[in-house]
């Protein structure tokens, strides 16, 4: 878990790599703002994002937090992911 910038863990979590930078971290399949889960990895391998930002679905909870969903929802762009969550 070496990574040091946010774009790296987003990067890591869409390979399935665990990564840590700062409050934002990843198993390589859920990824974490603090100890809030903001992503996961479905069965079938695609990624889902949690919209924590201000009028999300998920309700908002910190601007920081809102920075990470903004990384893992351009980060994952290239991947399988589920908006809907």
């Amino acid at each position: 878990m070496g990574s040091k910038r946010n774009s790296d863990v987003v990067r890591n979590w869409v390979a399935g790599k665990p990564a840590k930078a700062g409050n934002l971290s990843t198993d390589g399949v859920s990824l974490y703002s603090y100890r809030l889960q903001i992503g996961d990895t479905a069965l079938s391998g695609r990624k889902v994002v949690y919209d924590y930002t201000s009028g999300g679905s998920h309700g908002f909870r910190s601007q920081t937090t809102s920075c990470h969903v903004g990384l893992a929802k351009a980060g994952a762009l290239d991947s399988k992911i589920d908006w809907g969550a």
